[in-house]
């Protein structure tokens, strides 16, 4: 038995209009919107009376997929450190390919963002960055050069 394909990857964030616009900003496209509640949910998550609002988002090759999930009930727990950086354990990025790094930084500033560190470029075949965006989530970019 294996794995058929990675389906998505899930943020939690504190705006989801906020961060539907940044990751619009970035190319991805909205597939849905949803708000998910009920008993269900409940037990998929160990918790009691979860009620969330959620949006799908779709990157332009249609392979990838982001879940935005905003937290009516219950409370959301902060993390800790509020800013992790990358050498914090657990899930700390998620990376999209760009066509153009400049532009792309600049348009994700726009809503929000800040760069973690510079943009640099590694060996001859990358442009790299990392930006902090919704909820403190670093957001990794790359541009292939040549």
């Amino acid at each position: 038995m294996a794995i058929q394909r990675m389906d998505h990857v899930s943020v939690v964030v504190d705006d989801l209009e906020a961060a539907t616009a940044f990751f619009s900003e970035l190319g991805m496209a909205l597939e849905g919107q949803a708000p998910i509640e009920g008993r269900s949910v409940d037990r998929v998550n160990g918790l009691d009376g979860v009620r969330v609002d959620i949006a799908m988002m779709r990157t332009p090759d249609g392979h990838g997929r982001l879940e935005l999930t905003e937290f009516h009930s219950p409370e959301v727990v902060r993390p800790e450190p509020e800013n992790a950086l990358g050498n914090t354990l657990g899930l700390r990025s998620v990376m999209f390919a760009v066509d153009d790094l400049e532009a792309t930084v600049a348009g994700l500033r726009a809503h929000g963002a800040e760069l973690v560190g510079e943009v640099a470029q590694f060996e001859e075949g990358y442009r790299l960055c990392y930006v902090r965006g919704p909820a403190g989530i670093i957001v990794a970019l790359a541009e292939q050069l040549g």
